[in-house]
């Protein structure tokens, strides 16, 4: 029978992969990998995420193999460069149909149609199917027709339409008759792992990935609605890594929770329906930058914000993104990021109230740190989080709301702990003044003054975005 062609990217699993799934049932499978770390760079995307995405494909092979189906690794620099790799692939295999998952966000979407536009000129059946998400973007509108652009009527809409058929696990091909077709390794990163952080800090592939949600719902999840807004406490699921590449499914989390929860989703425990309501965010917000293209080029989804007249203030930038800025939570948590590439959610939200509103700082400076070091960047819910926290995105913090960096310090840190973990400075001095400390104090552990008042902060922000309605 002919070869199919599947064309993997951030869907790094062989359990629960539709594209595999289906492709299997129609013969004899070849996988494909196309490392496009030119465009991925281009994108914003760091080393820790291009090295974390390199293992990952090497794990992949790993289960692969022992399926019998061989993945190759073919270089794509740029998007550009898909169509024709991909066509030359199946041309030298006699492969006469590609299956791959869709992807949303819109580089990656005019990617997708120029393949499939090249494939149909040559005669190749393309299938591409939904798997990231329960509904394809455009299956959940308003009463008017339109795109979802806030999240409550969206989580209602999604949990009144899911059912079986979306949260159906899927399973592994049965291995195949071995192809006399060699796999490829993945080629090394080279520079790209030596300013990675340290490997072993994020392991990749679908086994660790089960192995940490299993380790997250059997600890930890039923208190998740109580403590995962506390830094210091192992309270999330630090399982966004894995989501964000595919080692992990929507349907494996739901199906755990629900297994766990008496088959709800929206009912029973606090801490694991907390944890649903977040999976939901995160298709919201692949909803959004397809119903919200402009989002995708970097601009803001509330238009009038696009007026505001943020800062040239390229001291203060640096000062916050080296976490220097005088605030010990805001600069405990920039040191988190730049050290694990992972930054606690709750800090997410703090740190880029900071930027946005305390320095008055274009959001998309932030936006673009954030995801040259995280491990778990992913444009949709990146971009979604930073415009919430700037007030110019989707159910957009009000314009007024500006974190007090010092209250969110005791409220969420209240003994200091993890200010202490990664400001060494601030370690001897006694736990409720780390949040703060007196200008004596700041003397002593050579700790740097705050570099802007909160009430001057405040009120420079609230007069940039009231000018936005005169």
């Amino acid at each position: 029978m002919p070869l199919t062609l599947v064309w993997f990217r951030s869907d790094l699993r062989v359990q629960d992969n539709t594209a595999l799934h289906q492709a299997a049932r129609r013969g004899p499978v070849v996988a494909v990998f196309l490392s496009s770390v030119e465009q991925w760079r281009d994108h914003g995307h760091g080393a820790n995420k291009i090295a974390f995405w390199h293992r990952g494909v090497a794990a992949l092979g790993d289960e692969l193999a022992k399926l019998n189906i061989p993945l190759l690794v073919r270089e794509a620099p740029r998007f550009d460069d898909a169509p024709e790799t991909l066509l030359r692939l199946a041309r030298d295999l006699g492969a006469e149909t590609l299956c791959f998952n869709r992807e949303y966000p819109l580089n990656e979407w005019r990617r997708d149609q120029a393949v499939t536009a090249a494939a149909d000129a040559h005669g190749m059946t393309v299938h591409a199917y939904r798997d990231a998400v329960a509904f394809s973007p455009g299956e959940l509108k308003t009463g008017k027709g339109d795109f979802y652009g806030v999240f409550t009527p969206f989580a209602k809409a999604w949990h009144k339409a899911i059912d079986g058929e979306r949260l159906g696990l899927l399973d592994p091909p049965a291995p195949q008759a071995s192809l006399d077709i060699g796999s490829d390794p993945m080629p090394a990163p080279g520079d790209i792992a030596a300013a990675a952080v340290e490997p072993s800090r994020w392991p990749a592939g679908e086994h660790e990935a089960a192995e940490r949600l299993s380790r997250f719902l059997r600890q930890r999840a039923r208190r998740y609605a109580d403590q995962r807004d506390f830094p210091a406490i192992a309270g999330t699921s630090e399982l966004s890594p894995y989501l964000a590449l595919g080692m992990l499914s929507y349907r494996q989390c739901l199906q755990a929770v629900m297994t766990l929860n008496d088959g709800h989703l929206t009912d029973g425990d606090a801490g694991l329906t907390a944890w649903v309501n977040e999976l939901v965010w995160r298709e919201f917000y692949q909803h959004v930058v397809v119903g919200f293209p402009r989002v995708c080029r970097h601009r803001a989804f509330q238009r009038h914000t696009e007026a505001l007249a943020w800062r040239d203030a390229p001291n203060d930038f640096a000062a916050w993104c080296e976490g220097r800025t005088g605030y010990p939570i805001v600069d405990a948590a920039m040191r988190q990021l730049t050290t694990t590439g992972w930054m606690h959610n709750r800090l997410r939200m703090v740190t880029a109230m900071f930027l946005s509103k305390h320095l008055l700082i274009d959001w998309r400076r932030g936006e673009a740190f954030f995801l040259e070091h995280l491990v778990d960047g992913e444009f949709a819910a990146n971009n979604g989080g930073w415009q919430w926290a700037a007030s110019t995105g989707t159910d957009a913090a009000p314009y007024f709301r500006i974190f007090n960096p010092t209250t969110q310090s005791t409220r969420f840190d209240p003994d200091g702990d993890f200010l202490a973990q990664w400001l060494p400075a601030l370690r001897d001095l006694p736990a409720r003044q780390r949040h703060a400390p007196s200008s004596d104090l700041l003397t002593r552990a050579a700790y740097p003054a705050p570099i802007v008042e909160h009430k001057t902060a405040r009120a420079r922000a609230l007069d940039a975005f009231k000018a936005l309605s005169t």
